[in-house]
């Protein structure tokens, strides 16, 4: 495998980053943006469209479908046809489009908890009504006890079927938002497990928005599974959100796509987002995106292995240093959801005084439902030192607070 430079402090510092505009002597470890340097065919591809020096009205050119057709093709088995893809500018622009064009104002949109917290945003900013479906904390399957025992929690999340149902069925919610993978609880969803809620959703007349962001940061070995690719129920009654941005962090070049089988349903979406204006690229969004897809496959294999050896040193560390900290198992993201009940259920209080003591800034459980008030979510998508530094500091802090 080609050799990637993974550790490598890069100062993100002074350079207008969300992520790392805080005070000196803090380290942020919240919002899901890597402190690593994108893959060298992307910054390749950066550099050669700026040495042109001309940036007008840009097309979305063929190569960008084949680009994505390919990647889903060969790495998740999924055929997409051409003319289902629509470019977006982004996943949030996308989704919050959609809840505008294919619901109506009081209508309810589904979503399983604790999860991404723009959600709840996309939602309510547009006069919807969220209908939060707690997703159940259940006991480790068999298998998985060793888990346990280094370090992760004795439970996992999976979706409780009584109450997804009876959320469903009520006629006033028309919309799923779906995240697959699951961000924060890193769940990849099994074949079953999707087919049923695509039986269910259609069954009640719901539509699904399948948000796979994060599709591509898998544990190595691990898949995920489109939703779109495991029954004609999935497929025809939903849409799809995918983007190189997560996993290549360009998220700033706001490169995205959407993509939904049945053509009465994309042609709502493609007008929802042409309304919205954000169906058109600037001049470095499709490149980026086929360089990444065409290019950047041996990066993101040895991006994966270092996240998935940073999510062993967690989980060694809580082991060692802090027991009371249960990790909940994770195949997918970078991103950790860290039980802290033995501290306290208020992770609010608990987020702001690690700030405060240790310039540790991690995201408060609280902000994904509230099934995760006891709950901290912990980016570990950073150079090995600097997730160490991160650590000793959740130790040091919670060490204060007790």
């Amino acid at each position: 495998m080609q050799e990637f430079n993974f550790d490598k402090l890069t100062d993100r510092r002074g350079t207008d980053s969300y992520k790392w505009d805080v005070a000196e002597n803090e380290l942020p470890m919240w919002v899901a943006d890597m402190d690593f340097e994108t893959a060298p065919c992307v910054r390749e591809a950066i550099e050669e469209r700026a040495a042109h020096g001309i940036f007008g009205y840009n097309v979305v050119p063929d190569a960008w479908y084949a680009a994505y057709q390919n990647w889903w093709e060969t790495r998740h088995h999924l055929h997409i046809e051409k003319d289902w893809l629509i470019f977006c500018t982004g996943v949030v622009p996308a989704l919050s489009s959609m809840v505008r064009k294919l619901t109506t104002v009081g209508e309810n949109v589904l979503i399983l908890t604790p999860v991404y917290n723009i959600f709840f945003n996309s939602i309510v900013n547009n006069g919807r009504n969220v209908v939060q479906c707690p997703l159940k904390y259940a006991p480790l399957p068999s298998g998985k006890e060793g888990e346990a025992a280094a370090g992760g929690a004795s439970q996992e999340y999976e979706i409780d079927w009584t109450a997804f149902e009876q959320a469903l069925s009520n006629p006033q919610t028309t919309l799923l938002i779906f995240c697959n993978p699951h961000n924060p609880v890193g769940r990849i969803w099994t074949r079953e497990e999707i087919a049923r809620v695509g039986e269910l959703c259609k069954k009640y007349h719901v539509l699904v928005v399948s948000d796979e962001i994060h599709c591509d940061l898998t544990d190595p070995g691990k898949e995920y599974i489109p939703f779109a690719s495991v029954s004609d129920a999935c497929r025809e009654n939903s849409i799809t959100c995918i983007a190189p941005t997560k996993s290549f962090n360009i998220a700033g070049m706001q490169t995205a796509a959407v993509f939904a089988a049945d053509p009465a349903v994309r042609h709502k979406v493609w007008r929802g987002l042409n309304t919205d204006e954000c169906a058109e690229p600037n001049s470095f969004a499709c490149g980026v995106a086929i360089a990444a897809f065409s290019q950047g496959a041996p990066w993101l294999d040895a991006l994966r292995e270092y996240l998935f050896e940073n999510k062993q040193a967690v989980r060694q560390f809580l082991a060692e240093r802090l027991p009371k900290v249960h990790l909940v198992p994770s195949e997918a993201t970078y991103l950790l959801w860290l039980d802290c009940r033995e501290y306290t259920a208020d992770s609010v209080a608990l987020a702001e005084f690690l700030r405060r003591e240790t310039g540790l800034f991690v995201s408060e459980g609280a902000e994904y439902g509230r099934t995760g008030e006891p709950f901290l979510r912990l980016n570990i998508a950073c150079p090995r030192a600097r997730l160490e530094d991160g650590l000793e500091r959740l130790a040091t802090g919670l060490g204060r607070w007790q």
